[in-house]
């Protein structure tokens, strides 16, 4: 849940879209500085009531981030877990979603009514776009979660019954609820759960956009086919939930619907992934921790979209479902890619947030480590899964089946510490950079978009009280004709195209 909730959603949307976007549109601040502010400490409010859970009598919740009822939906009558715990948990979900939806209203209104002048749409940096996409999703998802939430906490304390159905005997009790459904709450999860994949990842997608473009001194390839593909991956990303419930009683012929709308969604992804290739061919390739992280990215969404497309199948995820196949998917495709997208964001980043550079034999080093390491533990994740090792069980023995696998957790297990520690390095060069690090220039990265034209760190209205004024798009490196191999956008300087 604290991943999900607290650290993909949260980091790229309310982390570097709230301090870069304002500065890549020509903008001072938000759109409304107050509800910013309260999305914030209403967020942090919701991680409190989160942790909080954990330290209750009667044990911390046990349903998992998906909440299944009835086991979430009953009470402390299931067992430990099942009591308070459980009920802060729903409470703090919801106060999560109502600090989300602020933030999203937000960030519509700042991308649509203070871009600086010049500054149209199909100008805007692609990670102002991945913002503004992410924000639709969410204020459209979140809203969703929300309401299920309220009727679970209604079902727990109020002896309601959405999702409880009849007849429901637990430790030799029968319940007395009747006529709720537990498909119920997979339905409203799912609709808001699968554009939640989408909420963590389109920023990263973003950030990596740019700088691969940055880094490959090349404008990005198909820059219109890129925003396209994003809002097409938002749209259909509404219309697949279903295939998280293949093995939940659907009918067939919606099993085939779903299948087919969850494999379209691999043609804007490829599109994606080819303009991506394509910005790099060609160009002059500058191997940065930040392009390393953006490449890592690359790598880690190809594959995690290719076992994606096992998943997508009904009749081979009748026998994937629950098995570890499934936990290396969802953490290579959205846990470590989005983190990927985070990492790469930080090193570029970092300069302008705090005047300092981050240093580069350290960063290579944290990726290098995390890189291998992320592979080591989720590919052999893919083979115990599909040889029919259920997820979340961490111990075999007992399962004749399952005891030659014992030995590959074991090295899972070897090779997740590892890459924790490598995490260290990160967090080392962090602090030592903020206190120590060499003194960041105005422009370090040589890059083109409008958070460059600024000191580092930037003054607190951006812009110094001036406003700019832009000239070009995003993405001017190597124009014939230019001065240098790149044109800033608030750049006069005219070159033929």
């Amino acid at each position: 849940t604290i991943m999900v909730f607290f650290v993909l959603t949260t980091a790229p949307q309310g982390g570097f879209g709230n301090y870069i976007l304002p500065i890549q549109i020509g903008a001072a601040d938000m759109a409304f500085p107050w509800l910013n502010m309260l999305s914030f400490w209403v967020t942090f409010l919701a991680f409190g009531v989160m942790l909080a859970a954990f330290l209750v009598s009667g044990g911390a919740p046990i349903a998992g981030w998906t909440a299944y009822p009835p086991l979430s939906a009953v009470g402390q009558i299931s067992g430990p877990g099942e009591g308070l715990g459980q009920t802060l948990w729903v409470v703090s979900l919801a106060i999560f979603c109502a600090g989300a939806l602020l933030g999203a209203l937000n960030f519509i209104a700042t991308t649509l009514d203070l871009r600086a002048k010049g500054m149209s749409l199909m100008r805007m940096p692609l990670t102002v776009w991945a913002w503004f996409v992410t924000a639709i999703l969410g204020l459209l998802a979140f809203g969703v979660l929300l309401a299920a939430g309220i009727l679970l906490l209604m079902d727990r304390t109020l002896g309601t019954s959405f999702f409880i159905p009849g007849g429901l005997v637990i430790s030799e009790q029968i319940i007395s609820h009747k006529g709720g459904s537990p498909l119920l709450w997979q339905h409203l999860f799912w609709f808001f759960g699968h554009p939640e994949v989408y909420i963590a990842i389109l920023p990263g997608m973003g950030v990596v956009s740019q700088i691969l473009s940055t880094f490959s001194r090349k404008p990005v390839f198909g820059y219109r086919a890129m925003v396209y593909a994003m809002m097409a991956i938002g749209g259909l990303g509404f219309l697949v939930w279903g295939h998280h419930m293949f093995i939940s009683g659907m009918s067939p012929y919606s099993a085939v619907a779903f299948s087919l709308l969850t494999l379209s969604i691999g043609v804007p992804s490829a599109i994606k992934t080819f303009n991506w290739l394509g910005t790099l061919i060609g160009g002059r390739i500058r191997f940065k921790t930040p392009m390393l992280y953006a490449l890592g990215f690359v790598s880690l969404f190809v594959t995690g979209g290719l076992s994606g497309i096992f998943l997508g199948q009904p009749s081979l995820d009748l026998y994937l479902h629950d098995t570890y196949f499934v936990v290396a998917h969802f953490h290579i495709i959205m846990g470590v890619a989005a983190i990927f997208g985070i990492f790469a964001a930080t090193y570029y980043w970092f300069p302008k947030m705090f005047g300092r550079m981050m240093n580069e034999t350290l960063g290579k080093l944290h990726f290098w480590i995390t890189f291998v390491g992320v592979y080591a533990i989720f590919m052999p994740m893919h083979y115990i899964g599909i040889a029919g090792h259920p997820r979340r069980y961490a111990e075999t023995s007992g399962v004749e089946y399952l005891g030659a696998l014992q030995s590959v957790h074991e090295f899972i297990s070897i090779v997740a510490l590892v890459t924790m520690a490598a995490q260290f390095v990160f967090l080392f060069n962090f602090f030592w950079s903020f206190f120590r690090g060499e003194k960041a220039s105005e422009n370090p990265w040589e890059c083109t978009t409008l958070e460059w034209t600024v000191p580092s760190p930037p003054p607190h209205d951006n812009f110094g009280g001036q406003t700019p004024v832009v000239y070009h798009g995003a993405y001017e490196y190597s124009v014939p004709g230019a001065s240098k191999d790149y044109i800033m956008q608030t750049s006069p300087e005219k070159v033929a195209h």
